[in-house]
């Protein structure tokens, strides 16, 4: 067992250091948290990772060969990502602004952050959606996890699917504590209804951006 611990070590060093190292999912993680707290980050957290697991799936069977060998089904994936990403910030944008309008019109008493319900499982229907339409995921697993299969220790696929799903562990233990983090600093101005507005706009610019970021990238 220890010897299997030290054979990992390095592994286990990468996945903690590529999790910990701010990126596309983490800002969309901490996005949804300030804005409709825990809960929803949570389970955006969740769907972030079951879209990852979907590429994992992927890889293990080969079938993202085809994303890293065909210009065409990468361009494909990726435009259909890049406009869903530019869908989900207009719409964000589009709640904001409405939601200030009609604060201009007649005063209430002080609300949630979110102008928008946002369910558990819309949450995690979008997080799924996000990762699965990046098809860079798809290149990163296949990049990143065949330098630690070793031959002598079995199937290499078998290999592929476990180092997979704890590179997924660590994504969530690193994720749900930044969630935790945001929650509670978010949950300090949750009454501020201008502060939500601008919150709101934030979150739709960070969709945009990541399009941008998406439409941009090569294969």
């Amino acid at each position: 067992m220890i010897e299997l611990l030290v054979a990992y070590t390095p592994f286990l060093i990468a996945a903690l250091l590529l999790n910990i190292s701010p990126g596309p999912d983490m800002a969309y993680i901490v996005g949804q948290t300030a804005v409709h707290g825990r809960k929803i980050g949570l389970f955006s957290s969740l769907g972030v990772i079951s879209g990852a697991f979907v590429h994992v799936l992927a890889a293990t069977f080969g079938l993202s060969a085809i994303l890293a060998t065909s210009a065409l089904a990468f361009a494909i994936v990726k435009w259909i990502g890049v406009a869903y990403l530019v869908w989900l910030g207009i719409g964000a944008l589009r709640s904001s602004f409405a939601k200030s309008e009609s604060d201009a019109q007649a005063a209430e008493p002080a609300a949630p952050i979110s102008t928008k319900p946002m369910t558990a499982f819309g949450a995690w229907r979008q997080g799924v959606m996000i990762d699965v339409l990046n098809p860079k995921v798809a290149i990163f697993f296949m990049a990143f996890l065949p330098q630690f299969i070793d031959p002598t220790r079995g199937n290499g696929a078998v290999q592929f699917l476990v180092l997979g799903l704890m590179v997924l562990l660590i994504a969530f233990v690193v994720e749900g504590m930044l969630v935790l983090a945001v929650a509670s600093a978010a949950g300090r101005i949750k009454g501020s209804r201008k502060l939500g507005a601008w919150l709101n706009r934030a979150l739709g610019g960070m969709f945009i951006a990541l399009g941008i970021r998406l439409a941009i990238s090569q294969q």
